[in-house]
């Protein structure tokens, strides 16, 4: 089996796995119980948070425990308007964000904000020039992802914060670094609000964390009790937390040797490119993240060629785990070259994939493809 869908989702580490078996035994108490089982497992949530801190340059009680990156992304933006509302009802995105992102937006237009969407080039890029004349005094929220999930690109998140804070100190900016995490540095000195997800990094699903920078009100979307401050009640998913924590250890220092493996799987698919006609890349090849690789396949769709390499154990998607089965919504490619969307496939690696498996799948393409075109109607 060969596994290239990891920016939808990662297999749980062998180390974070026998961390959970071992924490399920004996941390079974409620972390907000007064007794010393609960305060046991309320200080190795606590362990995790400084972990996570640190990855990101940030104070640990500036970190925030959610259900994963969606509600984190949800609350951020809601949140955040919900709190400035009455300084402003002006709010900016991309047209490339997680669905978790741009439906929130969609919210937030229907509650009577000025949503403005930034269009990207065809590499994926804002430009900064219009996000600059897109901010005034009214505007209260800026929210970019860092690493696209779709197609790579890497925004220039300090030149990004740099930009709002000169035009408009008290805007807040909020960046989705879930593709980000502990692949990409992340630098909390640049941004207002992060959202992060655990199991892109090898941690259980079902857990997230918000970095929230002291001083920033974001009004909780949550009530029924004091967990995490009373801003996300709830009893604790403790042994997410917990994997999340170790995932996070585990990588954190790996940054620059992680990225220069998977560099290496990628320029080996990337082959793919030399071997068959008609092969497009969607976003930057020099300059985007190592992690995704973004292919349109001319006069193939890529949802027939999606199941043509599962046929040969080959796992790939075509976009957004979280809206492929949303027929209606348009295909992010598609902002960066009209077109493109139908025929994409997204390779995305993990730092356990090889070259030696991208030089199978060139040879699976080579097989596929020109085999699907022969049923294209002339």
């Amino acid at each position: 089996m060969i596994y290239f869908d990891n920016a939808s989702t990662t297999k749980v580490n062998e180390d974070v796995m026998k961390s959970v078996i071992a924490s399920m035994k004996s941390d079974f108490a409620n972390p907000s119980s007064l007794h010393s089982l609960g305060f046991e497992v309320e200080k190795k949530i606590e362990k995790a948070r400084k972990i996570i801190a640190s990855s990101i340059k940030a104070n640990f009680e500036e970190i925030f425990f959610t259900s994963g990156g969606t509600e984190a992304n949800n609350t951020a933006i809601l949140g955040v308007a919900s709190a400035y509302k009455k300084r402003g009802n002006k709010v900016i995105t991309t047209v490339i964000e997680h669905p978790s992102v741009s439906d929130s937006f969609n919210e937030l237009e229907k509650r009577g904000f000025e949503v403005i969407r930034l269009k990207v080039d065809e590499k994926g890029y804002i430009d900064l020039k219009e996000l600059e004349s897109s901010i005034d005094e009214s505007t209260i929220l800026v929210s970019i992802m860092y690493v696209n999930n779709e197609f790579g690109s890497i925004q220039e998140i300090e030149k990004i914060y740099k930009i709002i804070k000169n035009k408009n100190k008290d805007c807040i900016f909020h960046t989705d670094c879930v593709q980000a995490f502990c692949k990409h540095k992340i630098n909390s000195n640049f941004a207002d609000i992060i959202t992060l997800s655990g199991h892109k990094i090898q941690a259980l699903k079902g857990v997230g964390a918000m970095y929230i920078k002291k001083g920033i009100r974001v009004n909780n979307l949550h009530f029924g009790g004091g967990q995490e401050k009373g801003f996300r009640p709830g009893t604790e998913n403790t042994f997410g937390i917990i994997s999340m924590g170790v995932a996070c250890q585990k990588f954190m220092d790996k940054i620059d040797e992680n990225y220069n493996k998977v560099l290496e799987v990628k320029k080996a698919l990337l082959k793919i490119t030399e071997e068959i006609e008609g092969v497009f890349v969607n976003g930057d090849v020099e300059f985007g993240s190592p992690y995704i690789l973004n292919l349109s396949f001319e006069n193939v769709k890529g949802e027939v060629l999606l199941h043509a390499l599962e046929n040969e154990e080959i796992y790939v998607a075509t976009g957004s785990a979280c809206s492929s089965r949303a027929k209606e919504r348009k295909k992010i490619v598609d902002y960066l070259v009209d077109g493109r969307g139908a025929n994409n496939i997204r390779f995305s690696f993990s730092y356990e994939n090889c070259v030696d498996e991208a030089e199978k799948v060139v040879n699976a393409l080579k097989k596929a493809v020109p085999m699907l075109r022969r049923f294209v109607p002339r």
